[in-house]
């Protein structure tokens, strides 16, 4: 799996877990809501790593818990 469709695959796991929308993280994190609405619809392959560690911060959870997913197992550059 490419990690770009890995990492869109846990964020969209997350949202659904937490009963959250794109928007309600967008809200929780500062993240602006064009920055993970283009990733993930597959606009953009490019997640900067600061992102992901607010979008966990948002979700309350760690980085480690973040990866910690069988999607990350075998994944490739995209």
């Amino acid at each position: 799996m490419q990690l770009s469709d890995a990492l869109r695959l846990r964020i969209k796991l997350l949202l659904k877990e937490n009963d959250m929308k794109v928007w309600d993280l967008c809200k929780v994190t500062g993240i602006p809501c064009s920055t993970l609405s283009t990733f993930l619809t597959g606009k953009s392959k490019l997640l900067k790593l600061n992102t992901i560690l607010h979008i966990c911060e948002g979700l309350n959870i760690q980085l480690k818990d973040f990866f910690a997913d069988e999607n990350f197992f075998d994944v490739e550059d995209d």
